[in-house]
Protein backbone atom coordinates (compact mmCIF):
# COMPACT_ATOMS: atom_id res chain seq x y z
CA UNK A 1 0.00 0.00 0.00
CA UNK A 2 1.25 3.49 -0.79
CA UNK A 3 1.72 5.99 2.02
CA UNK A 4 -1.10 8.38 1.05
CA UNK A 5 -3.89 5.76 1.20
CA UNK A 6 -2.30 4.28 4.34
CA UNK A 7 -2.28 7.72 5.96
CA UNK A 8 -5.93 8.38 5.09
CA UNK A 9 -7.02 4.94 6.28
CA UNK A 10 -5.05 5.30 9.51
CA UNK A 11 -6.43 8.79 10.16
CA UNK A 12 -10.02 7.61 9.70
CA UNK A 13 -9.44 4.59 11.93
CA UNK A 14 -7.72 6.83 14.52
CA UNK A 15 -10.76 9.11 14.69
CA UNK A 16 -13.25 6.26 14.89
CA UNK A 17 -11.67 3.60 17.14
CA UNK A 18 -9.35 5.32 19.65
CA UNK A 19 -11.46 8.46 19.34
CA UNK A 20 -14.54 6.60 20.55
CA UNK A 21 -12.82 4.42 23.15
CA UNK A 22 -10.51 7.04 24.69
CA UNK A 23 -12.49 10.26 24.20
CA UNK A 24 -16.18 9.84 23.38
CA UNK A 25 -17.05 7.09 25.89
CA UNK A 26 -15.09 8.70 28.77
CA UNK A 27 -16.95 11.94 27.99
CA UNK A 28 -20.29 10.09 28.12
CA UNK A 29 -19.31 8.56 31.46
CA UNK A 30 -17.97 11.71 33.14
CA UNK A 31 -19.35 14.65 31.19
CA UNK A 32 -15.78 15.80 31.83
CA UNK A 33 -16.80 17.06 35.24
CA UNK A 34 -14.25 16.73 38.03
CA UNK A 35 -14.94 15.17 41.40
CA UNK A 36 -12.71 14.94 44.46
CA UNK A 37 -10.29 12.04 44.20
CA UNK A 38 -10.38 9.99 46.27
CA UNK A 39 -14.06 10.70 46.96
CA UNK A 40 -14.44 13.05 49.90
CA UNK A 41 -10.78 14.09 49.86
CA UNK A 42 -9.72 17.67 50.30
CA UNK A 43 -9.07 19.53 47.07
CA UNK A 44 -5.32 19.74 47.79
CA UNK A 45 -5.17 15.92 47.83
CA UNK A 46 -6.82 15.75 44.40
CA UNK A 47 -4.38 18.12 42.69
CA UNK A 48 -1.37 15.75 42.49
CA UNK A 49 -3.59 12.96 41.16
CA UNK A 50 -5.08 15.28 38.54
CA UNK A 51 -1.58 16.36 37.47
CA UNK A 52 -0.49 12.72 37.25
CA UNK A 53 -3.65 11.96 35.27
CA UNK A 54 -3.00 14.80 32.85
CA UNK A 55 0.58 13.59 32.31
CA UNK A 56 -0.64 10.03 31.76
CA UNK A 57 -3.38 11.08 29.34
CA UNK A 58 -1.03 13.37 27.41
CA UNK A 59 1.63 10.64 27.20
CA UNK A 60 -1.03 8.23 25.95
CA UNK A 61 -2.09 10.60 23.17
CA UNK A 62 1.52 11.26 22.12
CA UNK A 63 2.35 7.53 22.02
CA UNK A 64 -0.87 6.78 20.13
CA UNK A 65 -0.08 9.36 17.44
CA UNK A 66 3.49 8.04 17.12
CA UNK A 67 2.27 4.44 16.87
CA UNK A 68 -0.26 5.28 14.15
CA UNK A 69 2.37 7.25 12.24
CA UNK A 70 4.75 4.26 12.37
CA UNK A 71 2.18 2.07 10.64
CA UNK A 72 2.18 4.48 7.70
CA UNK A 73 5.87 5.42 7.39
CA UNK A 74 7.47 2.10 8.34
CA UNK A 75 4.82 -0.51 7.67
CA UNK A 76 3.13 1.00 4.57
CA UNK A 77 -0.28 0.07 5.90
CA UNK A 78 -2.86 0.72 8.57
CA UNK A 79 -3.78 -0.73 11.97
CA UNK A 80 -7.02 -2.00 10.42
CA UNK A 81 -6.86 -5.79 9.89
CA UNK A 82 -8.33 -5.51 6.37
CA UNK A 83 -5.51 -3.13 5.30
CA UNK A 84 -2.46 -4.43 7.21
CA UNK A 85 1.12 -3.28 6.94
CA UNK A 86 3.46 -4.68 4.32
CA UNK A 87 6.35 -4.75 6.79
CA UNK A 88 6.54 -5.68 10.45
CA UNK A 89 6.58 -2.44 12.44
CA UNK A 90 9.40 -2.56 15.02
CA UNK A 91 10.62 1.06 15.11
CA UNK A 92 9.67 4.08 17.19
CA UNK A 93 7.55 3.24 20.22
CA UNK A 94 7.34 -0.37 18.99
CA UNK A 95 10.98 -0.77 20.12
CA UNK A 96 9.71 -0.61 23.72
CA UNK A 97 6.37 -2.42 23.70
CA UNK A 98 4.60 -4.58 21.10
CA UNK A 99 1.15 -3.08 21.64
CA UNK A 100 1.74 0.66 22.12
CA UNK A 101 -1.65 1.66 20.67
CA UNK A 102 -3.56 -0.36 23.24
CA UNK A 103 -1.24 0.64 26.07
CA UNK A 104 -1.64 4.30 25.04
CA UNK A 105 -5.44 4.02 25.04
CA UNK A 106 -5.37 2.36 28.47
CA UNK A 107 -3.09 5.16 29.74
CA UNK A 108 -5.37 7.84 28.30
CA UNK A 109 -8.45 6.38 29.99
CA UNK A 110 -6.58 5.88 33.29
CA UNK A 111 -5.34 9.46 33.10
CA UNK A 112 -8.86 10.75 32.61
CA UNK A 113 -10.06 8.65 35.56
CA UNK A 114 -7.49 10.48 37.71
CA UNK A 115 -8.26 13.90 36.22
CA UNK A 116 -12.00 13.61 36.76
CA UNK A 117 -11.91 11.50 39.93
CA UNK A 118 -14.12 8.91 38.30
CA UNK A 119 -14.41 5.39 39.67
CA UNK A 120 -16.77 4.67 36.76
CA UNK A 121 -13.88 5.41 34.36
CA UNK A 122 -11.62 3.07 36.33
CA UNK A 123 -14.21 0.31 35.92
CA UNK A 124 -14.64 1.19 32.24
CA UNK A 125 -10.86 0.98 31.76
CA UNK A 126 -10.70 -2.49 33.27
CA UNK A 127 -13.66 -3.78 31.24
CA UNK A 128 -12.47 -2.02 28.07
CA UNK A 129 -9.04 -3.72 28.32
CA UNK A 130 -10.42 -7.26 27.99
CA UNK A 131 -11.35 -7.27 24.25
CA UNK A 132 -8.01 -5.85 23.01
CA UNK A 133 -5.99 -8.27 25.14
CA UNK A 134 -8.07 -11.18 23.83
CA UNK A 135 -7.83 -9.87 20.25
CA UNK A 136 -4.04 -9.65 20.46
CA UNK A 137 -3.69 -13.10 21.99
CA UNK A 138 -6.03 -15.07 19.75
CA UNK A 139 -6.01 -13.13 16.48
CA UNK A 140 -3.21 -10.62 16.07
CA UNK A 141 -0.26 -12.67 17.34
CA UNK A 142 -1.09 -15.80 15.28
CA UNK A 143 -1.63 -13.67 12.16
CA UNK A 144 1.67 -11.83 12.65
CA UNK A 145 3.48 -15.12 13.27
CA UNK A 146 2.10 -16.59 10.00
CA UNK A 147 2.78 -13.42 8.04
CA UNK A 148 6.25 -12.46 9.28
CA UNK A 149 7.58 -15.78 10.65
CA UNK A 150 10.98 -15.69 12.34
CA UNK A 151 11.17 -11.90 12.20
CA UNK A 152 8.05 -11.67 14.39
CA UNK A 153 9.21 -14.50 16.66
CA UNK A 154 12.50 -12.66 17.37
CA UNK A 155 10.65 -9.40 17.96
CA UNK A 156 8.07 -11.07 20.20
CA UNK A 157 10.80 -12.75 22.26
CA UNK A 158 12.66 -9.45 22.78
CA UNK A 159 9.86 -6.91 23.29
CA UNK A 160 7.13 -7.28 25.94
CA UNK A 161 3.52 -7.03 24.85
CA UNK A 162 2.06 -4.85 27.57
CA UNK A 163 4.72 -3.37 29.85
CA UNK A 164 7.33 -1.22 28.08
CA UNK A 165 10.96 -2.22 28.32
CA UNK A 166 13.53 0.34 29.47
CA UNK A 167 15.94 0.05 26.56
CA UNK A 168 15.05 0.15 22.88
CA UNK A 169 14.90 -3.10 20.93
CA UNK A 170 17.47 -3.23 18.13
CA UNK A 171 16.51 -5.74 15.41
Amino acid sequence: MRRAPAAVGSAVFFAVAPGAVAVLIPWWITGWESRDWPPGALSWASAPLRILGAALALAGVVVLIQAFTRFVVEGFGTPVPIAPTEHLVVGGVYRYVRNPMYVAIFATVAGQALIFGSLALVLYGVVMAVPPVAFVRWYEEPVLRRRFGEEYDRYRAAVPGWWPRLHAYRP
